[in-house]
């Protein structure tokens, strides 16, 4: 593997060059895909370390260094969403109190709170993907509508009525669940 302190001080001025005046372009083209700031940001990364370690990279010419960063940004960007759509992550640090509170909860309450996750997550498996998206960016990423519809390109009172119906739908499963429940008890 080569690293930028093998490469010639004209190599590493051009990539340093390139990087400065190319980077936010890239950051666009990547969060088009990437919606954390921080997996953006190793996307990112990647792709100048992918260029650094290319044979062909700095035989190129400017133009085709920058179309070759955008065509390397995007197909990492997808590769990335499609990692992150095949098996999701989720940060452990906002459940870190529910972490706690397992621990106070006896084994029935236990039981039936992951029970309830269970359900809401097959539910929301269960979703188009574009309200699975629209879930995932508000509540997980704490986006507004208006910056999802940026995101998504879409019109800001179009998100706001599918989230809202999103919600709906949830809420409707969760009723017909309970109704269930409450028809057996009786």
């Amino acid at each position: 593997m080569q690293g930028l302190s093998n490469q010639s001080p004209d190599a590493q001025a051009s990539i340093a060059r390139l990087y400065e005046y190319n980077w936010l372009s890239l950051m666009w083209i990547i969060r088009q895909y990437v919606f954390s700031m921080e997996d953006a940001e190793d996307v990112l990364l990647d792709v100048f370390v992918t260029a650094l370690e290319s044979d062909v990279f700095f035989t190129l010419q400017e133009k085709q260094q920058v179309a070759w960063l955008r065509r390397t940004a995007h197909n990492k960007a997808i590769d990335a969403f499609r990692r992150t759509h095949r098996k999701p992550v989720t940060p452990l640090d906002p459940y870190g109190g529910v972490l706690l509170d397992d621990e106070q909860r006896t084994p029935e309450q236990l039981a039936l709170y992951h029970e309830d996750r269970e359900l809401l997550q097959s539910h929301i498996t269960a979703l188009p993907d574009l309200q699975q998206q629209v879930l995932c960016l508000r509540f997980v990423d704490g986006l507004r509508c208006k910056e999802i519809a940026m995101r998504l390109k879409k019109n800001e009172g179009t998100i706001r009525s599918l989230l809202s119906r999103t919600l709906n739908v949830l809420r409707g499963f969760y009723e017909k669940n309970w109704e269930g429940e409450d028809h057996a008890e009786r």
